[in-house]
């Protein structure tokens, strides 16, 4: 009898054991091979450019893989843990003193999958430049890719997409409409000056003279105020890079806003565009109208569009 009993619980143990192995491998192969979803209780699904995604209904820990997201985030309400940031480039000067700049896990192109993975994450905002490793980011958190493929949608547009995401719609929805009443303030204030022909130019160190169209967000909110644009910047594009030295007339206008990227070596290059003969021809160099604006002209978050309308207000409406 004794034997007998030592037998059944030495067979209940190796039942045990090899369920729990049986169990360990299962899981293992799952988190290999499927996406992480929450409990079905738990989320919310959501259609994006990979298709849909369940994903928590409050998330707490999440990892945006653009600045421009977590930008935005916070203005509906919504802190992320990480980011990336492009080497080279500092922390932009319209958001110091405003926000504190986010942990890296890496850049645009290339993230840190084991610095993700550490963090933890709930949920993971990603782009369609990092669609090659959208499987892999899925396998440590739900992942959802935002439409920014380029040329990108609006800013309007992005910053709804994000808001439905976050399930923070009504909060997109007051953003969008205290910039339209900002655009309407300066419409007011700018009165006739409106017909103005407002360029927009910028020189990098690697890509020579840029200039922007209408597509581009500094772009779509001159063109919201209704201020006028140059004949060469004008049209649904984004920019125009390249521009020749010969052709720097390009650019003139009544008044011209030149981007800034903040770095040393751009800063190099706009002196050596400036010592040009071409230069001291255009009549907005001659009137002293060329505003030296920071890269916040370049950038698609509200605090960048905010920032935009700040310049605007202070060079054509306070400007004697």
């Amino acid at each position: 009898m004794r034997n007998a009993v030592r037998r059944f619980f030495c067979l209940l143990l190796v039942s045990v054991f090899t369920a729990g192995f049986v169990s360990a491998c299962s899981s293992v192969n799952r988190s290999d091979n499927a996406p992480v979803q929450p409990s079905v209780a738990d989320c919310r699904t959501v259609q994006h450019m990979m298709g849909s995604t369940c994903i928590p209904r409050n998330p707490q820990r999440i990892v945006m893989l653009r600045e421009d997201y977590w930008i935005n985030g916070l203005e509906l309400g919504v802190q992320a843990i990480a980011t990336v940031s492009e080497p080279g480039f500092p922390f932009p000067k319209y958001l110091q003193g405003k926000l504190e700049q986010l942990e890296s896990v890496g850049n645009y192109s290339t993230v840190s999958l084991e610095r993700i993975l550490q963090l933890k994450p709930d949920l993971i905002l990603s782009h369609p430049g990092l669609e090659s490793v959208y499987q892999k980011l899925s396998h440590i958190a739900p992942t959802v890719v935002l439409n920014t493929s380029f040329p990108p949608p609006s800013w309007q547009e992005q910053l709804e997409e994000l808001a439905y995401i976050l399930d923070k719609e009504e909060a997109g929805k007051q953003v969008i409409n205290n910039y339209q009443q900002r655009v309407e303030k300066l419409k007011n204030a700018l009165g006739d000056r409106r017909y103005s022909k407002i360029s927009i130019a910028n020189t990098s160190s690697e890509y020579g003279i840029w200039s922007y169209g209408e597509n581009h967000p500094c772009g779509s909110i001159l063109k919201d105020v209704g201020l006028q644009r140059p004949e060469m910047q004008r049209g649904d594009f984004f920019y125009i890079e390249n521009i020749s030295k010969e052709k720097i007339s390009d650019i003139d206008g009544d008044a011209l806003f030149f981007i800034s990227w903040e770095r040393k070596d751009d800063g190099k290059t706009l002196e050596r565009l400036k010592q040009s003969p071409l230069w001291a021809k255009l009549d907005v160099v001659q009137r002293d109208q060329v505003y030296l604006v920071g890269s916040h002209w370049h950038s698609s978050d509200i605090l960048a569009i905010n920032a935009i309308l700040d310049d605007l207000f202070k060079y054509l409406v306070h400007t004697p």
